[in-house]
């Protein structure tokens, strides 16, 4: 999220003008991200900015102080296609009841919601409403497709998680696609622009390393809170991938292959001046483990894993707890 395109609405909202809402800007209103949704498409954007006014600008500035002190939070919007439907009660049997309300209103609204749950809206939610606002959390809703009406999406107002892969491989293409799925930035790295491709990888940036080989990499730089998958095609330069990724701190290092191979692969690591302690932050293998072996499966086994890492980093034991203990594990 952009925030100077927040502080545009605000000043827009202040002056009485109608903000312009690009899809660059909240990509959840994208073709993309709407594909196989037939009740809303893009220009769903012009209703929302039109709905604006001035009591909306405590939640872009609550959205603005998200930001600057790194809060895990999200803008929401509330999507109406039908407002009788969506003001009608429609609960079911199964699901927990939210009173004889149905949706507050069968008006689109944006509102803020972080990760403690905090709401700042223009207007008064129902019940009902809340709960399925709260389920931004869970990116973009969990539940948006529940009450017949409306729907729901969200854009996070944190940064991606960048994942570098090592090597352009088989199994590096499956896991750019599934990890760009699951909502982390992908970066792919090799020196043969046959293998970093477009077709292979349409969604990743693409680095291509001069001299046929890994050694231009000294030349690039990931930050500490990267993840680095080391999947070079065939491990021929897995040792310069762990030095790399060890070198430059990355909050989590993995790298793919045997015990044969990943005994060789230490002894180089170590020879080029990484320590036994760095060698030791490597997971090896990459992946949780469930008997995968193709590259498809190898990508579930990665990014599953990734998703793990992610959500350790991000959530504190006390909110896993209390997660895995409200899914009855």
């Amino acid at each position: 999220m952009n925030k100077e395109t927040l502080q545009t609405i605000v000043a827009d909202l202040r002056e009485g003008r109608t903000p312009a809402l690009s899809v660059e800007d909240f990509p959840c209103f994208s073709e993309e991200a709407l594909e196989g949704n037939e009740h809303v498409d893009p220009s769903y954007l012009d209703t929302v900015a039109a709905a604006l006014s001035e009591a909306d600008i405590p939640t872009f500035e609550r959205a603005l102080r998200a930001m600057d002190e790194g809060d895990l939070a999200w803008l929401g919007f509330k999507i109406v296609y039908d407002a009788a439907e969506a003001v009608a009660n429609t609960d079911n049997e199964v699901t927990k009841k939210y009173g004889e309300q149905g949706s507050a209103d069968g008006e689109p609204l944006v509102f803020f919601c972080n990760d403690a749950k905090e709401i700042v809206a223009s207007r008064e939610p129902s019940p009902r409403d809340v709960f399925q606002m709260k389920d931004v959390t869970r990116g973009p809703s969990m539940h948006n497709e529940q009450f017949e009406g409306l729907t729901w999406a969200s854009a996070p107002l944190f940064d991606q998680v960048r994942v570098w892969l090592l090597g352009a491989s088989d199994a590096a293409s499956e896991v750019a696609a599934l990890a760009d799925h699951v909502g982390f930035a992908v970066t792919v790295v090799d020196y043969d622009e046959a293998y970093v491709s477009e077709a292979r990888f349409p969604r990743a940036q693409r680095i291509v390393l001069p001299g046929g080989n890994f050694d231009a990499l000294a030349d690039v730089a990931c930050a500490p809170e990267d993840y680095v998958c080391v999947l070079t095609r065939g491990h021929m330069f897995d040792p310069e991938g762990c030095v790399w990724a060890t070198g430059h701190h990355a909050h989590y290092v993995g790298m793919m292959g045997c015990a044969g191979k990943n005994d060789r692969v230490h002894e180089l690591v170590l020879a080029a001046g990484a320590s036994e302690e760095d060698w030791e932050r490597v997971k090896r293998p990459i992946g949780l483990k469930f008997g995968a072996k193709t590259p498809a499966e190898l990508a579930i086994a990665i990014v599953a894993e990734l998703v793990d890492v992610r959500y350790r980093q991000r959530y504190s034991e006390e909110a896993i707890e209390r997660h895995e203990k409200s899914l009855g594990r």
